[in-house]
């Protein structure tokens, strides 16, 4: 399977804008059960959210936990640790998506350099401490909560043979494991992450012949933002409120 590279930056607007309307890694659980590999009861609902980010030109999920900005804070000081006990080099990587553009995933690095043989991936969680100290009491645990989305990393970012999924908290050990592409979950993804692109691209098509174009305009973060903060305050202010909040 071909992929395209986009180095943007993850995070950015042009990074969102890129990933919008599209199944990402990250978000692969939403389509596939992690355990038995079946079409997840929640990839209607999961569809319905691409085909309004699709409609909105933005995406609808962008809250930002505390641990998340944490998690971005800490970034660069795990991935000096990571090429230090690796001994390797990595790359910043914004977004790859198969060849036809209907799917994608956003390491968090690229690691090896091009002329190896063998390069790999990184995704790389910065979590709280307890959920730290339980990845180190069973590492295996980290691979399997995050299952889907390595193996999906794998699976859109074609060539690269190994992922290594680090834990880390300052002052603690890190915990680092490698996942290898697991031939019956590369299988699963194969059929079902198509099937699922093939299913929104339909729907797509019968909303356009039932209501027209519907299709806005690119609208960043900040205008988001603002629309929402001028509909409460529209609400607020309009008649009937009485003040109420």
């Amino acid at each position: 399977m071909a992929n395209y590279r986009f180095d943007l930056v993850q995070g950015s607007d042009d990074w969102l804008q890129a990933r919008l309307g599209i199944p990402t890694a990250s978000e692969f659980d939403r389509i596939l059960t992690p355990a038995k590999l079946q079409l997840a009861t929640a990839a209607t609902k999961y569809m319905c959210v691409k085909l309004a980010e699709w409609m909105y030109g933005a995406p609808l999920e962008a809250f930002v936990s505390p641990w998340m900005e944490r998690g971005k804070d800490l970034e660069a000081e795990a991935i000096r640790y990571y090429e230090m006990e690796r001994d390797v080099e990595t790359q910043p990587i914004g977004l790859v998506l198969t060849d036809d553009g209907n799917a994608g995933a956003s390491p968090d690095r690229l690691v090896g350099d091009e002329r190896e043989e063998r390069l790999g991936l990184l995704e790389m969680k910065c979590p709280a401490l307890e959920t730290h100290v339980g990845y180190m009491l069973n590492p295996q645990s980290l691979l399997d909560e995050y299952r889907l989305q390595v193996q999906g990393q794998l699976w859109v970012c074609a060539g690269r043979g190994w992922c290594d999924l680090m834990s880390y908290y300052p002052g603690f050990p890190a915990v680092l494991v490698r996942a290898l592409p697991d031939e019956r979950v590369q299988a699963a993804l194969s059929q079902h992450i198509p099937a699922f692109v093939q299913t929104m691209l339909a729907a797509r098509e019968k909303l356009t012949q039932m209501y027209g174009e519907l299709r806005r305009e690119r609208v960043t973060a900040e205008q988001r933002v603002e629309a929402n903060r001028a509909a409460f305050d529209s609400f607020i202010g309009g008649p009937g409120s009485r003040g109420v909040v």
